[in-house]
């Protein structure tokens, strides 16, 4: 006899409470393995797959993508047992706390209704999105006779669009909750009218729908024509200020060729759009409501906890980074991997943290301890289109430069794909800032909490400089090191930036140190 387990989101891991759900992996009917991933999801860090640790068939699936879900919701209901034969009917116990599991995706199966019923369903989360007329029969057997899924008598309606579930009855076949017609989805391209419509995320795709964009007739400026929020941001403040017509069918609106990533301008606020009252979004008489969420709201959580909880003060110091500079070029015209000048920094911050440890700190003020930490897990800051992500290099202290410079441009790329996983971007005990990739020469940044320090880099360019007695052009660096007040003095801090300023002027200081 078939038994219906409930399969609900996980803790995802590092205080982390909801989730969205980009993509479903998986639809009502299929037939899943123990440890399948079944859905995409964006945490306020990460992308994240996760796996269902049961074997079965899909019974039903709760909420659409793009719904946020909190921790601990139910994300599907799977059949397990006589339904599923030839499938794994136990669950594998393993729903890793951020992490999918290493085992392949099995192949998909489809078991197909055999009716459609029409009833609309909930659109509340907690309410099962669809349920195809097989699979409801297993989970009635299963549960004693009683249909899952069932509103006003019937269970949940489905459309004839390769069993896509109907959000709402009252829109008939084809059509969601917003009234426009859905075809499918093609490799999480949306799917809207006559044909695919490039645009990836959830977050554009509401954007859009909120404001009365229709994405059909924008064109992209992102990879291969990706709608991007620029695209839509842009639509919205042209219409509104007269520039263009309002979209219309016949022509379509073309945005900018902004680039990859680009945003609106500081201070260009979101302008309404001619279809939409102001208060769609969220407008009051002095601008424009932008809600605090996802990776925004987590920096914003970190930083607000940070400015609250740790008394900071910054020093500061330029260096003459012209024999750094000449010594990287050495190292790599000498063949092999090339070196990176973040890979030099990081190796001149472990040998100053080896001196003075006080700064590879963390703060424990219900037991009021300092905890000076053994291992160096380096932190550097890197800007990236969901925000500003904090990728963590493991045990910096015991690699060398060439195994920095590669383990930097992992996480770098994995952090631009929006790939970093929960324990890549957690578990920093310092953290290295190089700010000079905007062009801004120094800074006074916010520690990351609850680290107890953060050395920042400027930009290197040629300024006069006294060498050897005489007047120079040499490649000057600002650093800066931002620290709590609570783990050490001026002194130690002073210390501490002197001696990274030693390194940066005469590299073979390092020697000593190897």
């Amino acid at each position: 006899m078939a038994q219906v387990l409930e399969f609900r989101l996980p803790d995802l891991g590092e205080g982390l409470t909801e989730a969205t759900i980009v993509r479903w992996l998986v639809e009502v009917g299929d037939v899943v393995a123990v440890d399948q991933t079944v859905v995409e999801v964006e945490t306020a860090k990460a992308m994240v797959d996760v796996p269902c640790p049961y074997g079965g068939v899909v019974t039903a699936r709760f909420g659409e993508e793009g719904t946020e879900l909190p921790v601990g919701e139910p994300l599907l209901t799977v059949a397990v047992g006589a339904a599923a034969a030839g499938e794994g009917d136990e669950g594998s116990g393993n729903v890793l706390v951020g992490y999918g599991t290493a085992a392949p995706p099995a192949r998909r199966g489809r078991v197909r209704p055999s009716s459609v019923t029409g009833a609309p369903a909930s659109r509340a989360p907690a309410t099962p999105t669809g349920v195809s007329a097989d699979a409801a029969s297993v989970v009635a057997a299963a549960n004693g006779g009683r249909e899952l899924g069932r509103a006003g008598g019937g269970p949940a309606a489905r459309s004839g669009d390769g069993d896509r579930p109907v959000a709402d009855g009252r829109y008939g076949p084809g059509r969601v909750a917003d009234d426009r017609p859905v075809d499918g989805d093609r490799g999480g391209v949306a799917v809207i009218g006559d044909g695919p419509v490039p645009v990836i995320s959830p977050l554009v795709r509401r954007l859009a729908r909120e404001n009365g964009v229709d994405l059909r007739e924008l064109e992209g400026s992102g990879p291969d024509g990706l709608i991007l929020r620029a695209d839509v941001e842009y639509a919205l403040r042209a219409a509104a200020t007269g520039q263009v017509r309002a979209p219309a069918a016949a022509e379509p609106l073309r945005a900018p060729a902004v680039g990859h990533g680009a945003v609106a301008p500081i201070g260009a606020p979101l302008a309404q759009s001619p279809h939409q009252p102001a208060t769609a979004l969220g407008a009051s008489p002095h601008g424009t409501r932008i809600p605090l969420r996802g990776i925004r709201g987590a920096v914003a959580d970190k930083l607000s906890r940070s400015r609250r909880e740790i008394p900071d003060a910054t020093c500061w110091v330029d260096a003459d980074a012209t024999e750094l500079m000449q010594a990287r070029a050495a190292m790599n015209s000498a063949g092999g991997p090339k070196i990176s000048l973040l890979a030099l920094l990081a190796r001149i911050c472990t040998a100053a943290l080896a001196r003075h440890p006080e700064l590879n700190s963390t703060v424990d003020m219900e037991a009021r301890e300092v905890v000076q930490l053994d291992q160096v897990h380096l932190g550097f800051a890197a800007q990236t289109e969901r925000g500003l992500v904090v990728p963590v290099v493991r045990d910096a202290h015991a690699r060398g430069a060439e195994s920095l410079s590669a383990e930097f441009a992992r996480l770098t790329e994995a952090a631009r794909t929006g790939t970093l996983t929960p324990r890549e971007l957690t578990g920093g005990t310092f953290t290295l800032n190089n700010y000079g990739v905007f062009g801004v020469d120094g800074s006074t940044p916010i520690i990351n909490h609850p680290e107890a320090a953060m050395l920042g880099v400027g930009r290197i360019v040629p300024k006069p400089w006294v060498h050897q007695g005489e007047l120079a052009v040499r490649q000057v660096v600002q650093l800066s090191l931002t620290f709590d007040h609570r783990v050490c003095d001026g002194g130690t801090a002073g210390g501490f930036l002197r001696y990274v300023a030693d390194c940066v002027e005469q590299p073979a200081v390092l020697l000593r140190t190897l």
